[in-house]
């Protein structure tokens, strides 16, 4: 996989383990090593001239400043030279001990920037370099001539050494993956390194579905009233509960899928986690339980512009995860497309019938359908089907209405495969339309109803109505799903007691016991407290609680 493998050295810890692990790669895929140091002897040579006014007066004479300098130079130059080649001496003793082709390269310069272009005008597979150099103190988290090639290095891979134990017996190789061709690049990377090293492999994927939760309740403390009303604050949440956080499950666990069948084409089989929280929050937790030896990483993520240096959640990692790191900067793109992971046929009716939703709005819609489906154990989505995934998600007022706003949509003759939510006769209408929906969704819901919850015991998914047949997430069977008894939590709230009652955003109400609250208390104030309550509450709200006892907010 690798044949040109790039190690900067200048003899810190390291530095040294980046050459042992350089070194071992190297043997294991037949590569040749490139070793380097960079040293500044114009920096030096510039530095000594700015100090010489600060020389005692006896170095004053115009004869000796000419000989200190001359000295200077000579000591600098050749003194400088000396260090170089001792450094590389390293490399090529460890280099010859297995035979392994190795160029020294001795470079002067500003550090990062020559290695950053004898990496990028060199075309090197990989370069493996310490996290830390020789200026590290306890503080430090990541040294700044790594955190400058990392930047600025975009066709490499990136090996970026934080543990300083060597690699003994089989260690374990987590990879994230988003979706992106970076990530994917990565996966493939790991089954490389897997068979090389005898490692096992981990494949993550983490999506936040409390962000929007969290968001709506910090702009309802700041819209009027008016606004909130045009917000409908109460159908957004729905719309996300109902429909965008299961979607967003489903779409980031199949790229746990399709990880598990790239490798099973390698002969190699894996472990998958699917974690929901803010993602390099969540994933380094992961690291610190699961203690890998390596974490792979796509050079910038599925949101990113191409353009983008390094993504917000591969920088944060790179200076927290205490292990190795691998910024993968190669792209691969699975013959699985997520989509095709939709295994349920549709008749063509049905077809026909979503092919009447306007185009934005009609990816949404297969995805609340296909949901239900798979959750109530379907394989063929009919006009039944569709009508009950409706009902499931909205009342029959709102349904009519939306029928009513198709009426209009035919009678002025636009064509739904056209449509864009900006256009402006569609905005008329359909603010005409949802206008009457809303309203209708909110004044005259159907009285509540006693609904069971069932939680997947593999991936945490909660369904409500009839026991599932199967997972839409993680494609559990019925089996794995456990009935939630909510009057365990209901006693529990009766033996805590110091009932408060809350209202969100959405005017959708919450209590919480004294105990749970005092739990609330325990995490710092500010953005970590309102990000832990709003989790809590979504979680619950989802699980169709209306209490919050203190085990369900530990």
């Amino acid at each position: 996989m690798y044949k040109q493998i790039y190690i900067p050295v200048d003899n810190s810890d390291y530095s040294n383990m980046a050459v042992d692990i350089g070194v071992r790669l190297a043997k294991q895929f037949g590569a040749k090593v490139i070793g380097s140091h960079v040293y500044a002897a114009k920096l030096h040579d510039r530095r000594f001239k700015q100090m010489e006014a600060g020389l005692p007066e006896e170095y004053h004479d115009e004869q000796e400043l000419e000989r200190q300098r001359k000295i200077h130079d000579s000591l600098i130059t050749r003194g400088l030279q000396i260090i170089t080649d001792s450094y590389l001496d390293v490399v090529e003793k460890k280099c010859a001990a297995d035979n392994i082709p190795l160029e020294e390269r001795s470079l002067e310069g500003k550090n990062f920037k020559v290695l950053v272009d004898d990496i990028n005008g060199n075309g090197y597979d990989l370069v493996v370099m310490g996290a830390l150099g020789v200026g590290a103190v306890r503080d430090s988290m990541i040294g700044s001539v790594t955190e400058r090639v990392v930047r600025r290095v975009r066709s490499a891979d990136l090996f970026i050494v934080k543990d300083l134990k060597p690699l003994n017996g089989g260690g374990k190789i987590t990879v994230a993956v988003d979706g992106s061709a970076q990530s994917f690049g990565g996966l493939k990377t790991a089954l490389a390194l897997a068979k090389a090293l005898n490692c096992e492999v981990d494949a993550v994927s983490a999506f936040d579905p409390y962000f929007h939760y969290a968001m709506f309740n910090s702009i309802s403390g700041v819209l009027s009233e008016e606004a909130g009303k045009v917000f409908r604050f109460k159908q957004q949440e729905k719309l996300h509960e109902e429909v965008i956080d299961s979607g967003l499950a489903k779409i980031y666990q199949s790229h746990l899928e399709i990880s598990k069948k790239v490798a099973e084409e390698e002969g190699i089989q894996i472990k998958t986690a699917l974690l929901d929280g803010k993602p390099f929050d969540k994933i380094l937790q992961y690291v610190r339980r699961e203690k890998p030896w390596l974490l792979i990483l796509g050079r910038v993520g599925v949101h990113s512009d191409e353009d983008m240096d390094v993504g917000s959640n591969t920088e944060n990692l790179l200076r927290l995860v205490p292990c190795n790191v691998l910024i993968s900067s190669r792209k691969f793109v699975p013959p699985i497309d997520a989509v095709a992971e939709y295994t349920v046929a549709w008749t063509e009716e049905a077809l026909k019938r979503m092919e009447r939703v306007p185009v934005f709005a009609r990816g949404m819609a297969k995805t609340a359908v296909y949901r239900y489906a798979i959750e109530k154990g379907y394989t063929i989505i009919s006009n039944t089907v569709v009508d009950g995934a409706m009902g499931d998600i909205l009342p029959k007022s709102a349904i009519d209405a939306m029928k009513n706003l198709g009426k209009q949509l035919d009678a002025a003759g636009i064509d739904r495969n056209k449509m864009t939510a900006s256009d402006g006769v569609v905005g008329d209408l359909m603010g005409q339309g949802l206008a009457g929906m809303v309203s209708q969704v909110a004044d005259t819901e159907a009285a509540p109803h006693p609904v069971n919850y069932y939680v997947c015991q593999s991936c945490g998914y909660t369904a409500k109505g009839d026991e599932p047949v199967k997972c839409p997430i993680c494609n559990a069977g019925g089996e794995q799903f456990k009935f939630l008894d909510k009057t365990i939590f209901e006693a529990a709230a009766k033996a805590e007691g110091g009932l408060e009652t809350e209202t969100a955003y959405d005017d959708i109400q919450l209590q919480w016991t004294e105990e749970a609250r005092k739990v609330l208390r325990m995490i710092p104030p500010g953005f970590q407290r309102r990000r832990a309550k709003a989790k809590v509450d979504k979680t619950g709200r989802k699980k169709g609680l209306t209490v919050i006892t203190k085990e369900f907010a530990v």
